[in-house]
């Protein structure tokens, strides 16, 4: 199966996690040696956000941000390759078409961020549409996809399942902009729905959740 995994930088990077970056190193090498395709994009977390504030406490503009952000998830992209080895691919890909082109020649394809205004959901639902993907799995630091924000209210309830129609009721940003921080930004939404690419969002913290979703167990939610 061909698949992309976008880790979230509150997952590894808020704080800095090395030992979950060593765990999902060795699930990417197991699940590339049970056959499947895999290219993963990561976050940079609080980190990332840090540096957005520098910058706008800078004065400096959107588009100066969001590159600080960039750069950080670039940073942790080149941390999971080297921890890959000779399954990685050459360098952290820099554009889609790099990060398909590394898929094709049977290589681990890592990236972070790609453009300013532009979030790593929407890098990795570009690499699902340019490959044919056929599941994008987002490991982020809640359970699933709930119906209201539960870091904020103790009803919240987690929704096992949703269809792409139901997303945006559950949704509270419906354009990017820099530092934005919800299970899915709305831009990749678009994509993946008009794919119709399976998406399945877990927990990232328990690595072994990815390997779940990968052989089609029940876990975390599931928008299809």
């Amino acid at each position: 199966m061909r698949l992309v995994l976008r880790i979230g930088g509150s997952v590894i990077a808020s704080p800095i996690n090395p030992a979950l970056i060593s765990n999902y190193a060795n699930l990417l090498k197991d699940l590339k040696k049970q056959g499947h395709e895999i290219a993963v994009v990561v976050g940079g977390g609080a980190i990332a956000r840090e540096f957005i504030n520098l910058a706008k406490d800078l004065g400096l503009d959107e588009r100066v941000q969001d590159e600080a952000a960039i750069s950080v998830s670039r940073i942790f992209a080149l941390l999971f390759l080297q921890k890959l080895g000779e399954l990685g691919c050459e360098a952290v890909s820099l554009t889609i078409e790099d990060a398909v082109k590394s898929l094709r020649e049977g290589k681990i394809a890592v990236m972070g961020g790609l453009k300013p205004g532009m979030t790593t959901d929407t890098v990795a639902a570009l690499i699902v549409k340019q490959a044919n993907a056929e599941l994008f799995i987002k490991a982020t630091d809640q359970e699933g996809i709930y119906n209201k924000d539960p870091r904020k209210h103790a009803d919240a309830v987690k929704l096992d399942h949703l269809s792409y129609e139901d997303l945006s009721q559950v949704f509270a940003e419906d354009k990017h902009k820099a530092g934005i921080h919800q299970i899915l930004d709305p831009e990749a939404v678009k994509i993946l729905r008009k794919r119709r690419v399976k998406v399945i969002v877990v927990n990232g913290f328990k690595p072994e959740n990815v390997l779940s979703a990968a052989k089609g167990e029940k876990v975390g939610t599931l928008i299809a």
